[in-house]
């Protein structure tokens, strides 16, 4: 093994091909013979088209009820209405009627969250008096099942069929908004 063992040789990229002067003709009639059937080739239909997927629904950038987007139950007093919503706008209930508050027992007013819930809850307050599908949003203040002939003594009164659904639909940490 002399001095110009493979190993020993520097090694230059692109050294392996010689062409002559007319190989390059050659070579590039050969390559145009492969490119000129696939280029007079017909096109193959393109794939059909997949069905676009459905959007999801939009977010609302205003809410349908007077209250913010991301509140869950709305009270607006001065109407005596309420709406249960997706809390991204969209109502799910409502409006509904309600009573609030007398004078002198107003409602508060306010951002509120769901606190707990009682479906069979009794006031400690009024005489054991019946609170059906109790969602207590502050202390001492729900929505539930009362007469929408009188004012409340703070609470939010909904018929039987909406406290259900009101009931239903809040959990506790959701977002209640009571406005004046």
């Amino acid at each position: 093994m002399g001095r110009h063992h493979a190993s020993a040789r520097p090694r230059i990229v692109g050294r392996g091909l010689r062409l002559g002067v007319g190989s390059a003709g050659v070579v590039g009639a050969g390559l145009l013979q492969l490119a000129v059937p696939a280029l007079a080739a017909p096109a193959a239909p393109a794939p059909a088209a997949a069905p676009a997927p459905a959007a999801a629904p939009a977010p609302a950038t205003k809410s349908a009820t007077p209250c913010a987007i991301t509140a869950k139950a709305c009270v607006d007093i001065s109407q005596k209405k309420a709406w249960l919503t997706d809390g991204k706008g969209h109502v799910l209930d409502g409006p509904v009627t309600v009573t609030t508050g007398a004078k002198g027992y107003e409602t508060p007013t306010g951002t509120f969250t769901v606190m707990w819930k009682d479906k069979n809850h009794k006031s400690d307050e009024y005489n054991h008096a019946p609170m059906n599908n109790s969602v207590f949003f502050a202390p001492g203040d729900a929505f539930h099942e009362g007469s929408l002939q009188r004012d409340s003594a703070g609470c939010v009164h909904l018929s039987h069929d909406d406290s259900e659904k009101f009931f239903d639909n809040l959990q506790v940490y959701d977002q209640v908004q009571i406005i004046p």
